[in-house]
Order: structure tokens, then C-alpha cells, then sequence
């Protein structure tokens, strides 16, 4: 019998790479047990799955099936040493770290970059499910919904706000038949919330005359009287919060995002492992910037706001948002109903399971 306490310990270890008839089963099943102070080889033919081992032992990969386990208390148990030259002389240490994990950014109109997403010419879009994701959907494009963004802080008032009439009050006021004024268009995400908000005051995305207007124009039409409501966003509610003359009705519901990041086949099905590491490179940044409320952090605000070129004081003003990255259950057959209200619908409703991935996330934060 081997050590009954063995330093590193694999029970029908296995790891396959891709999915369906792509799939390719690189190690296992393997069994393995190393007993402390033990000198270890592993020999064999190239492509059986020593690397993929090592990689696994080292924390670098998870195992498709079975389990590693290695006994230690300290933090990092394991180092990886690569068995060619790993780094390049003329790069710096950050930039021979990053070498191969670039992402290439592009900005581009979420009707613009469906269909490439779909086509695989680029491979994810930081966007929402809007009403053309949908649609897309809808005429056989590839895309789901992989991940969550944010939540909005309980104190953050980004919403439907509303000019109040003579003797009206926050409590109730009767929203049928209101102009109201919005950047946004009847196919965003916040069709509804904006909708759900509506109903509470007897109002509806069908009940309501949208006036869609430049981002500088909403607050003034609401102010001149150009409008009577309007869907205010951060940090542009704080001009009317605190003057009783206004009311804000509601906004996007706590606990659920609306957008993140979206994937078409290439990390769907093409290379799934790469929609993993990037979700988890994606989550683990963020997470490491934006934690709790990243905004008590003076020096983390000062070089935000010079990224996005604002007043550091206008980016205090509002709370932290709260990153999220589950998709709720549910949440894609309330935009549906939203949209099919608001009259941007093409074709029957998308199934949740057409429209969500979770199983790369799943698998990016280790959920099994």
C-alpha cells in the first residue's frame, strides 16, 4: 500500500478540449498518487497528456471529470517551469505577461456588430440582449448571453423621473397618455424596467409618447416642459433629486443585470476553452478594479475619470455600481414581453436556452 497521507493525490482524472464531434480527449482517466519528498517522472509519447497533467496539478486547467488534490497549506502549492524558453528578452516583464491575452477592442453600434459577431469575425460583444439580439436570434444567428454585468446600488435613483402636476404626488401619478423623453430606444434592455415602472402608475409602453432625444436634450425638455417624463441616467438625476417639483418612479430592478458580455460561435462551440479564459480573465479584472465601492478609492476615481474623460466630482455624485454576473432566470422572457409591448419584436419568443450560455461562466468561477 502507498502513503496513506500522499502529497498529491488524482482520482479518474480526465480533460477533453472542445465540445461535441470537435471533441478531443486529452488525458485520462488517470490515477495518481505521490507520496511527500517523493521524486516524480512523468514519460511518455507527445500528445498523451503529460503537459495537460501538469497543468492541472499547477491550477491551470480544471479537469473535464474526477479530481486532483494536492495536500499542502501554503497558498500557490504549485509553479510552473516551461520546459522551452516562455519569455521574450525584448518585452517587459508586464508586457511578456500579457503576450497572448490581448483582447482587440472595437467600438461599434450593437446592429453592426451582430452580424460579425454571429459570422465570427469578432468573437464577443460587451452589449445587452436588446430587441436586435433577439431578432437576431430569431433569423438563426448564434449569439447568447454569457455573462452578467452590474446591478444598481439600492440608493441610485437612474430611472423614470416625472415633471409633477398640480396636486399630483410621487405616491401615484398617472402616466397614460405622458410625453416622455429618452436617449434610449423603444429595443433597449431598459424598455423594461421603464415598462414595469409604467404599469405601477397606470401607464405602459403603449399608453406613453416617446420622444427619443440627444443625450444633452433629455433633462432640458423635461425642465422646459418639452416633455413631462424622462428616463434619466447617471449621474444626470442628481439636477432634479431633492426638488420637490420631480417624483422618480423606478428604476432597473435590484439584483438583476441587463447586459454583459455576449458570445457567438466561435466561443460557443468553435473554442469554448477561450470563452472560459476569457470570461475569468474578464471577471477577475473587473473584480480586482471594481470591488464594493470602488469609488471611496480617491486614486482609483482620479485616473477613471481621466479614462473617461469627466469631472471627478460628477463621478462621485452617484453610487458604485454592483458587479453581477449571473444571469437570472427569467430575465430574457421579461425583456421579450417588454419589447413585444413596445411593438419591436420580430417572430415568436426566444426560449431562454437559445438566448443564455451559463455553462462557460459556470465553469470560469468553478461552479460544477
Amino acid at each position: 500500500m502507498g502513503d496513506p497521507h500522499p502529497k498529491l493525490e488524482a482520482h479518474a482524472v480526465t480533460r477533453t478540449f472542445g465540445r461535441g464531434a470537435k471533441a478531443v480527449a486529452a488525458l485520462g482517466p488517470v490515477d495518481l498518487r505521490i507520496a511527500p519528498g517523493e521524486f516524480t517522472c512523468i514519460v511518455g509519447p507527445s500528445g498523451c497528456g503529460k503537459s495537460t497533467l501538469l497543468r492541472i496539478a499547477a491550477g491551470l486547467l480544471k479537469p473535464s471529470r474526477g479530481e486532483l488534490k494536492i495536500r499542502t497549506t501554503a497558498q500557490r502549492p504549485a509553479a510552473m517551469i516551461f520546459q522551452d524558453y516562455g519569455i521574450y528578452d525584448w518585452k517587459t516583464v508586464q508586457a511578456n505577461v500579457r503576450f497572448g491575452l490581448d483582447v482587440h477592442l472595437k467600438v461599434l453600434p450593437t446592429p453592426d456588430a451582430l452580424p460579425l459577431l454571429a459570422k465570427g469575425d469578432i468573437d464577443a460583444q460587451w452589449a445587452a440582449p436588446e430587441a436586435a439580439v433577439m431578432n437576431g436570434i430569431t433569423s438563426g444567428f448564434t449569439i447568447k448571453w454569457a455573462a452578467g454585468n452590474f446591478s444598481p446600488d439600492p440608493q441610485s435613483k437612474s430611472g423614470l423621473w416625472v415633471k409633477l402636476k398640480k396636486g399630483e404626488h410621487a405616491d401615484h401619478v398617472p402616466m397614460a397618455g405622458r410625453k416622455l423623453g429618452t436617449m434610449i430606444g423603444k429595443g433597449s434592455v431598459i424598455s423594461y424596467p421603464m415598462g414595469k415602472a409604467l404599469k405601477k402608475h397606470g401607464g405602459g409602453l403603449d399608453k406613453i409618447q416617446f420622444q427619443q432625444l440627444g443625450s444633452a436634450d433629455v433633462l432640458t425638455a423635461l425642465q422646459n416642459g418639452g416633455t413631462d417624463s424622462a428616463w434619466l441616467l447617471d449621474p444626470v438625476w442628481r439636477k432634479v433629486d431633492g426638488d420637490k417639483r420631480y417624483a422618480f418612479l423606478g428604476g432597473q430592478p435590484q439584483g438583476e443585470p441587463l447586459g454583459g458580455l455576449l458570445f457567438g460561435p466561435d466561443l460557443l462551440t468553435e473554442d469554448p476553452d477561450a470563452g472560459v479564459a476569457l470570461l475569468r480573465a474578464y471577471i477577475r479584472t473587473v473584480n480586482t478594479y471594481f470591488a464594493g465601492d470602488y469609488k471611496a478609492d480617491k486614486a482609483f476615481v482620479s485616473e477613471l475619470a481621466k479614462l473617461l474623460k469627466t469631472d471627478e466630482a460628477v463621478l462621485r455624485s452617484t453610487p458604485s455600481l454592483r458587479m453581477d454576473w449571473e444571469i437570472r432566470s427569467g430575465t430574457t422572457d421579461r425583456l421579450q414581453d417588454a419589447y413585444e409591448a413596445a411593438g419591436v419584436t420580430e417572430g415568436d419568443k426566444v426560449p431562454e436556452e437559445k438566448a443564455v450560455d451559463r455553462k462557460l461562466y459556470g465553469e470560469a468561477v468553478g461552479h460544477k
